[in-house]
């Protein structure tokens, strides 16, 4: 199977919070709740185990950090 022929989603486990939107925060489940911190404001209950392992902060930091303020 050639890269470009599969579904990241499907073949590598991957389930985002907001398929094809702008957030790259790991969609929450049992297995991976939204029960951690931001690292940059503290806010509580925004990130999951997976987003702290890929070194993620919060939606609304990453946004003032990227210049997209919403």
């Amino acid at each position: 199977m050639r890269n470009e022929d599969r579904d990241d989603e499907s073949y590598y486990g991957i389930s985002f919070a907001d398929p094809g939107g702008r957030s790259s925060l790991r969609a929450a489940s049992r297995r991976n709740p939204r029960n951690l911190p931001c690292p940059t404001c503290g806010a509580k209950n925004v990130l999951t185990p997976e987003d702290r392992r890929c070194g993620y902060q919060c939606n609304a930091c990453a946004d003032r950090l990227e210049g997209g303020g919403y």
